[in-house]
């Protein structure tokens, strides 16, 4: 059974820089890791390599930089990995991010499934997994959080409107995975030395087959107008006297707190 897991790389910081022209995160890769829902969905992959042995593959989109992910996700167990890095897929919103990953598992060949994260910590749109599977033609099954695969099918739980339902979907399929459905193992030592300046497979937009005109910006049909960064402030006002006299002068700062959030 051959398993494909998209990933993305975000950024490990939780102050984010946004371009002032084209209002997209900047990503410069000195300060990068695996999104936290893609490792779940890369340990799931890996657990049915160990339970049928599965040939796992990883797929991403991003600058150079993120080769040194994948390397990474090698040493964990992943089989083989490839990088979709070109200055055309800069910008790139939802659909043509999934647009450039259908190309790169078209070239890879043909998958029994596909797992990605539920959704990104950047973005959190949770809109990569069901677009690819449009794209595919294939069914696609959102917020895994367990999945066995046996007989030409995937049966997984998964959670919708609040409610835990175990779902059967035949092969081939894309699953959307819970952040919390797995914890990543760490990687063995074999399998850092086996990775360790292991060359990562890059393939442009023309080596995809892409057509620009559905690639990054000008294929990206959700454009941001515009962007601010959160202000923050703090104050500390202590509040003493008998508890009575507290509690008063607490409910009048209170109410001084909601009017001026009413104004």
């Amino acid at each position: 059974m051959d398993v494909c897991v998209l990933m993305k790389a975000v950024p490990a910081s939780t102050e984010v820089s946004m371009d002032p022209v084209t209002h997209t995160i900047v990503r410069d890769g000195g300060d990068a890791v695996w999104n936290p829902f893609d490792t779940a969905a890369l340990e799931l992959a890996l657990r049915l390599k160990d339970g049928c042995g599965a040939t796992v593959t990883v797929l991403s989109m991003g600058i150079p930089a993120t080769a040194a992910l994948l390397r990474d996700a090698v040493a964990r167990g992943a089989d083989r990995c490839l990088l979709l890095s070109d200055r055309a897929f800069a910008g790139s919103d939802t659909l043509a991010t999934s647009y450039a990953l259908t190309l790169g598992l078209r070239a890879l060949g043909g998958f029994d499934l596909v797992l990605c994260g539920k959704m990104a910590v950047d973005g959190d749109t949770a809109q990569i997994g069901p677009e690819v599977a449009e794209a595919l033609g294939v069914p696609c099954v959102s917020a895994v959080g367990s999945l066995s695969v046996g007989a030409g099918r995937a049966t997984c739980t998964a959670v919708s409107d609040g409610v835990r339902r175990t779902v059967r979907v035949p092969l081939p399929c894309v699953l959307t995975v819970e952040k919390a459905a797995a914890d990543l193992r760490m990687p063995s030592v074999e399998g850092v030395l086996a990775a360790e300046g292991r060359p990562v497979p890059v393939m442009g937009a023309a080596e995809a087959g892409a057509d620009p005109a559905r690639c990054g910006l000008d294929g990206s049909p959700t454009q941001v107008a515009s962007c601010t960064v959160p202000e923050t402030s703090s104050s500390c006002v202590v509040v003493e006297g008998a508890p009575a006299e507290a509690a008063a002068r607490l409910c009048d700062l209170l109410a001084h707190v909601l009017e001026g959030a009413a104004s």
